[in-house]
């Protein structure tokens, strides 16, 4: 492999790390005041939200988004069992089980 290459997919790594590790480094160091901890408390559902309706969606460059029937048949399932066992667990296996079965029966 080129050193070039090698170096662009080391410093890739080094940048990557960088901008995930500092931010806690920082964090750690500080004491937050009460509002931002709360504010902060929302990033997670936001994010996972934006990413469930990016996914339940098909786009089309020049046509309004439309769903994706499988991904919808699929998530209604994931969303019941994670609203009843509340575990990542239980909700990757009950997601990953309900898109096969989807995908089996030829649904969507």
């Amino acid at each position: 492999m080129p050193s070039k290459i090698m170096l662009t997919i080391l410093g890739a790594g080094i940048g990557t790390w960088l901008i995930r590790v500092v931010p806690f480094l920082l964090v750690k160091a500080a004491r937050l005041p009460k509002w931002v901890l709360q504010f902060l408390s929302f990033v997670p559902v936001a994010i996972l939200t934006a990413i469930f309706v990016e996914g339940m969606l098909v786009y089309r460059p020049g046509q309004w988004p439309t769903v994706n029937p499988q991904n919808l048949i699929a998530a209604v399932p994931t969303v019941v069992a994670a609203i009843i066992s509340k575990s990542l667990l239980v909700t990757v296996v009950v997601s990953v089980v309900s898109m096969a079965a989807v995908r089996a029966l030829g649904w969507g």
